[in-house]
């Protein structure tokens, strides 16, 4: 087949409109795997204490696959308008294998979602928030940020515990070691706040009186955020590999019609 073919020209086209789609798809994802791993809700702390962090590691293969795939749609684009085996071979065989990076980060960010259950974080709560005896420095580390992360989190969202305040009455904590039942039923943090972040009234809510304590559980304030972006992830890096999944093929189509 000719080059000058019409049928060439429009397998050209084509391909150059799917490879720039494909760029686009590269600049956006890693965009939102910064924005991810940037831990704008500040949850990381939870995450790493549990000791499986993989839904970040998949962000962290997103901006690389983001970079790759802008790179290659560069490649390729050039490739095509020169009509070169060369520069599309090394395309093709580049291409897979950042496919094959790409697939694994959404399937760790889609399979990792459901280990972000209830039960998960109220263990890590009741055994790390506020333990004075720590084992090592990792694990200082560790319960500092997960007693950082949830002092912000009660107070932020107005919120007690994973399930509400009655966590910090139905099992023994590392809270409840040091802190009195009188003076601490739960920490002040689940307190109602006025504007200097002080309890409006520290009495009733160290009652229980309702209006002068945070009744609900943080659980969704912690899974919603953690989801939505796992969700993304995930589901946009599908979309991207069904799309390059067609342009490679087309490419491949390219590349067996194209004279030495």
């Amino acid at each position: 087949m000719a080059k000058t073919d019409n049928g060439i020209r429009i397998c050209q086209g084509l391909l150059i409109l799917g490879n720039v789609v494909i760029g686009m798809c590269g600049i956006a994802l890693t965009a939102e795997c910064i924005f991810f791993v940037s831990d704008p809700h500040g949850l990381y702390p939870l995450l790493e204490a549990t000791e499986n962090n993989d839904i970040y590691a998949a962000a962290w293969i997103g901006i690389f696959v983001g970079f790759a795939l802008l790179a290659l749609s560069i490649l390729g684009i050039v490739g095509v308008m020169k009509s070169s085996k060369t520069l599309l071979l090394v395309y093709i065989i580049l291409m897979l294998i950042t496919y094959a990076f790409e697939m694994a980060s959404c399937i760790t960010a889609a399979t990792h979602r459901d280990f972000l259950t209830p039960n998960l974080f109220l263990k890590q709560m009741l055994e790390r928030y506020m333990k004075s005896d720590t084992d090592n420095n990792n694990d200082k580390q560790m319960t500092e940020g997960v007693t950082k992360t949830w002092d912000n989190l009660m107070l932020q969202n107005q919120c007690c515990g994973v399930h509400g305040p009655l966590d910090w009455q139905e099992y023994t904590s590392a809270f409840r070691m040091t802190h009195n039942d009188a003076d601490y039923p739960w920490p002040h943090n689940c307190c109602v706040m006025n504007t200097r972040s002080e309890p409006i009234n520290l009495d009733g809510c160290k009652l229980g009186v309702p209006g002068f304590y945070n009744s609900n559980g943080c659980y969704d304030a912690i899974s919603g955020p953690l989801n939505r972006q796992a969700w993304g992830v995930a589901w946009f890096g599908f979309a991207i590999l069904c799309w390059t999944f067609c342009v490679l093929l087309g490419t491949m189509f390219y590349w067996s019609r194209i004279a030495y």
